[in-house]
């Protein structure tokens, strides 16, 4: 029982610690017995020691031992081979349907009816709706009246114009001339001359009414001329009822007589009509005076300076013989004018007619219809857009082509579209010659047409579309990166490859290097065609089969 107790007792009893050895009591004591600032001190160094035998190791293992151990920077060659290369040209735009139509209507108005419905397949030719609009049948009218007056007006003017050359209208003696010499002003309605027709001379008889209707017009009159000591023949021209009385009480009627005039003849001269009629000679109440034809004032038409003139008293001239000449820059201006003004009120009733034809407007195409704003009742504002209809079984794409492919896109070449999975088939319709440029980059607007028979491609959304450029099924090629441009100390700019092994013929000399290029590797111009996204056509400059520098490649393993 004793020995038991004894057992417990012990276990109960905690175990002395052996006693650490004398050096590491030493160590810490030592430690712990520097001052803080000395600790720092060590520590610092011993990090320091640390980074350093660190990076040694890092800088090892990547430059290497020099003697093409690991860690070093590696070569890659390519080798100029055969092979086919297409290139693509790929962007986007926005579908539009190829054929639309909105209707609006410019002037107020009621509608009456409405005879579709939105999402109605129409044809050409479909009525959609009838407005009722006052203002846009009186737009028409006084569009109208506008256009008319200006006619007149152009009319008026272009007549007057021709009086730059003015002249007379019919043969005659000039009479009344104005004097008029080069460098006066001439105003429009200007008096210049009177112009009498004297190749034939009217001569007016009074006869008694106990010869009525024995006088008739076209009856042969034999004319008296007393200072000729002659006489003439000369016809009845016409024949006037009227009512003379004469101081003896005798009613008397008129006739006129036209006489030839063969050059002797003159106004004012003294004459005598007799007329015969069945043998019996009908003699007038008394003489009367020959008169010219007609007479008649020459006016100017235009204002203006008068370059020449030709007028002379009692010269004989011919119809349309120019008389007067005249610089007419003002009239000339005043026809531009109004033929300004008539071509802009010819639009005006154009513009109004088409508005007052929609006011009961008919389909132009055969589509959808995409919009409706209206119902029966409804007042609609000017200039108010009531339908809309889209045709989009057929549509096109407004897309755009930078500069580096612009050259090789030409209206007819297929493109393929893709609108968020739905392929479609279309052909470049054309490629316009004026850029425009964002950010340094220059980009020529393209249109592209396609068929949309099941309206699969939806309008007014994005598109993705590619097209093949150009193509070569056998042609020498080589990856992008092989190929660099390159400047020389002249100041010339070539696009090289670099060749291994001796140095080639057509080498280069005195190239500007903007990288680090290995030894034994010789700048060679090429001439480079098409390219994709991976490898460019070699046209010119080496030959199949020639290994050429690509680019250095690092190995990072730290070879642990």
């Amino acid at each position: 029982m004793a020995d038991v107790m004894e057992r417990e007792k012990q276990a109960q009893t905690p175990a002395e610690s052996p006693a650490p050895p004398a050096e590491k009591k030493s160590l810490r004591k030592r430690w712990k017995d520097l001052p803080r600032k000395k600790r720092r001190r060590v520590i610092r160094l011993l990090i320091l020691l640390i980074l350093l035998a660190a990076g040694g190791g890092a800088a090892y293992h990547f430059l290497g031992s020099g003697s093409g151990g690991q860690g070093e920077a590696q070569i890659i060659n390519e080798v100029v081979q055969y092979g086919s290369i297409t290139a693509t040209v790929e962007g986007s735009g926005l579908t539009r349907a190829k054929n639309s139509e909105t209707i609006t209507i410019a002037t107020a108005g009621v509608v009456q009816e409405v005879l579709v419905s939105e999402g109605d397949q129409v044809t050409a030719g479909t009525q959609l709706f009838v407005i009722d609009s006052d203002d846009a049948k009186a737009a028409v009218d006084k569009a109208r009246q506008d256009v008319l007056g200006y006619e007149k007006q152009l009319a008026a003017l272009q007549k007057d114009i021709a009086g730059l050359n003015l002249s007379s209208n019919y043969p005659g003696k000039l009479m009344e001339v104005a004097d008029l010499n080069p460098g006066d002003e001439i105003s429009k309605g200007m008096k210049v001359a009177v112009v009498a027709d004297d190749s034939r001379l009217r001569l007016t008889q009074y006869y008694s009414y106990a010869y009525e209707g024995l006088l008739s017009a076209g009856q042969a009159a034999d004319v008296s001329i007393p200072s000729l000591m002659s006489s003439v023949p000369g016809v009845i021209e016409a024949v006037h009822m009227v009512s003379r009385i004469t101081p003896e009480g005798t009613k008397l009627f008129s006739a006129d007589i036209l006489v030839e005039n063969q050059g002797a003849l003159s106004a004012e001269m003294a004459a005598t009509a007799t007329v015969n009629v069945e043998g019996e000679v009908i003699y007038p109440y008394e003489a009367g005076e020959l008169e010219y034809f007609r007479t008649g004032d020459l006016l100017s038409t235009v204002n203006g300076t008068v370059i020449s003139s030709s007028l002379v008293d009692y010269l004989q001239v011919a119809a349309g013989q120019v008389l007067v000449r005249i610089d007419g820059e003002d009239s000339e201006a005043e026809i531009f004018t109004v033929e300004q003004s008539l071509e802009e009120a010819r639009k005006t009733l154009e513009t109004a007619e088409k508005n007052l034809a929609n006011c009961s407007a008919v389909a132009s195409i055969d589509g959808k219809i995409i919009g409706l704003t209206m119902k029966p009742g409804d007042e609609i504002a000017a200039n108010t857009t009531v339908v809309s209809i889209s045709d989009t079984s057929s549509i096109v794409v407004n897309a755009s082509v930078d500069e580096r492919n612009v050259s090789s896109v030409q209206a007819g070449m297929m493109v393929e579209l893709d609108q968020w999975g739905t392929s479609a088939t279309g052909v470049v319709e054309s490629v316009s010659l004026s850029s425009t440029i964002n950010n340094g980059v220059a980009t020529y607007p393209m249109v592209i047409s396609a068929e949309n028979p099941e309206e699969s491609l939806q309008v007014n959304s994005n598109i993705n579309y590619s097209l093949t450029a150009s193509e070569n099924d056998n042609c020498l090629i080589l990856p992008l990166q092989c190929v660099r441009t390159v400047s020389t100390e002249d100041g010339e700019s070539l696009t090289v490859v670099y060749v291994s092994g001796a140095k080639p013929d057509n080498a280069v000399e005195n190239v500007l290097l903007d990288e680090q290029i290995p030894e034994g590797y010789w700048p060679v111009p090429v001439e480079i065609g098409i390219s994709d996204n991976y490898n460019v056509e070699i046209r010119s400059g080496v030959e199949e089969g020639t290994e050429v520098f690509m680019q250095m490649q690092m190995d990072y393993s730290w070879g642990f």
